[in-house]
């Protein structure tokens, strides 16, 4: 078994035997080929509950910081980001932001698993907020089914403002694929929104989250 088995297998471990979560629609969950994984946001640790209760692996984004930090808790959390397969980005950068759709781009291209928060942002008062259009951008250019996810009650394990983690049960919901019409990097504004759109739609029906009528805005502590 390998580390990213490892930990993964480890975490769902833990995750089980802590929370029992309750995980519905598993068979939506295509088993090879490229894939969007789209889902509300409420937690620090979505996705590592997302990737480990996925039955194939999913690349999220992780803040740099995870990866950089110094003596043994910086190796921990290195060895551990990097074992679930969490992939290192700049927070904040505009090129920063672009640079992280190529690089989930090129792991779409080669049939991987990639996880997106169409939000941006985690959601603090428990709002879905408006989808930003990367997520559009990405189903459209490359044509990869999205599979929406809602989450439910994750934010409870670690409440805003505390620093441990308090077992909580909570509920993962998977939909059905969206499929979009591949139409490659050259499309229009208005198709991208379109398509955002509707994922956020699948996700507000799985999350069962009140909407939001803009967009959530990054803390500056995150």
């Amino acid at each position: 078994m390998g580390v990213y088995d490892l930990t993964r297998s480890t975490t769902r471990g833990l995750i089980a035997g802590l929370c029992r979560p309750t995980v519905q629609g598993l068979d939506n969950v295509p088993r090879t080929g490229p894939l969007i994984v789209a889902a509300n946001h409420l937690s620090f640790l979505d996705s590592v509950l997302i990737q480990a209760l996925m039955p194939r692996p999913v690349a999220f984004f992780a803040k740099a910081e995870y990866f950089t930090g110094a003596g043994l808790k910086g190796q921990l959390m290195k060895s551990f980001f990097t074992g679930v397969g969490s992939i290192p980005v700049q927070r904040g950068e505009q090129a920063a932001s672009v640079q992280a759709l190529k690089t989930l781009l090129e792991l779409i291209d080669v049939g991987q698993g990639v996880g997106i928060y169409p939000e941006g942002t985690r959601s603090r008062d428990g709002l879905l907020y408006r989808g930003r259009t990367g997520v559009g951008w990405l189903a459209l250019t490359t044509g990869a089914p999205v599979l929406p996810v809602g989450l439910i009650g994750t934010e409870r394990l670690q409440p805003a403002g505390s620093k441990g983690i308090r077992p909580q049960h909570f509920t993962m919901r998977i939909g059905t694929p969206l499929v979009f019409a591949k139409t490659g990097p050259n499309h229009s504004l208005p198709a991208r929104r379109e398509a955002t759109d509707a994922i956020m739609d699948a996700i507000a029906a799985l999350s069962g989250q009140e909407r939001a009528s803009g967009y959530n805005q990054t803390k500056p502590t995150e």
